[in-house]
């Protein structure tokens, strides 16, 4: 696990494994001062200090200090429910089947605005999470990191809990500062949006995530999602024009106004 400061959420987390895991191991930002790595000692976890490096390298360096045969990625706002425990503990009691796949996935189920999530692009949000030690890495770009093994993954049915952002205004500062780090990857890559990633991947995302992805199913929760995933692809896009735009240049004087030039009338 990878934290910040997270004293509010991480408890419920660490609860989850505490009694199962072999061991547990929070790799702790630097400047974290809420008393984060006193609540994950209390668990038994080694925790570890570091500057942040983004969520690809601080993930990296987490699953680098695992010694077990088996890493499983947890995050501060996720829980493992009893049927994934179980599946997990079915897993690696079972030799021949450890070693067919480098990892697992499995379904992760969001806690939003009073309602589990169960339909629309939330879910079944599959995740990547178990993988044979030293067969997979995190890569991406941040913020978003994905794990990618070296070998087949395998599916298990139980789901990871994920009690997401715990109000709107979180959310959308999220789509804000995911936008800004959008707008860096496309500067890089110098691609300039056009046309189409304004109106159609907008209209597209909202299209799918409510009716073809059933998102209508989650009543008025679900109608906000479909629009809030519309919104936030639409902000990335206006995010990398806006930083592609040239400086502002002064206001250039009114002709009506007083200058060497032009004599005041």
């Amino acid at each position: 696990m990878i934290s910040g400061a997270e004293a509010g959420r991480i408890t419920r987390a660490l609860e989850s494994v505490s009694l199962w895991a072999s061991e547990i191991i929070v790799v702790l930002n630097a400047d974290v001062s809420d008393g984060t790595d006193a609540i994950a000692a209390r668990f038994g976890a080694k925790v570890f200090r570091e500057p942040w490096k983004g969520h690809v390298a601080q993930k990296n360096s987490a699953a680098s200090k695992a010694t077990q045969p088996w890493v499983l990625g947890l995050d501060a706002d996720e829980v493992v429910s009893p049927e994934l425990q179980r599946d997990i503990a079915s897993l690696v009691g079972r030799a021949d089947e450890s070693e067919r796949c480098a990892a697992y996935c499995f379904p992760r189920c969001t806690f939003y605005l009073g309602r589990w999530i169960r339909h629309g692009d939330w879910y079944p949000d599959l995740q990547t999470r178990l993988w044979r030690h030293g067969r997979a890495e995190w890569r991406g770009v941040d913020p978003h990191d994905k794990l990618v093994p070296d070998g087949p993954v395998g599916r298990l049915r139980g789901e990871l809990l994920h009690y997401s952002m715990e109000n709107l205004d979180r959310q959308l500062a999220k789509i804000s500062a995911y936008g800004d780090c959008f707008a860096q990857h496309c500067v890089a890559r110098g691609y300039t949006p056009r046309a189409l990633d304004f109106v159609v991947r907008p209209l597209w995302r909202f299209l799918r995530c409510y009716f073809l992805r059933l998102g209508f199913l989650d009543g008025w929760v679900g109608f906000y999602l479909a629009w809030q995933t519309a919104f936030a692809c639409l902000t990335r896009y206006a995010k990398a024009r806006e930083a592609m735009m040239p400086a502002a240049s002064p206001c250039p004087t009114s002709p009506s106004s007083s200058s060497p030039e032009t004599p005041a009338r």
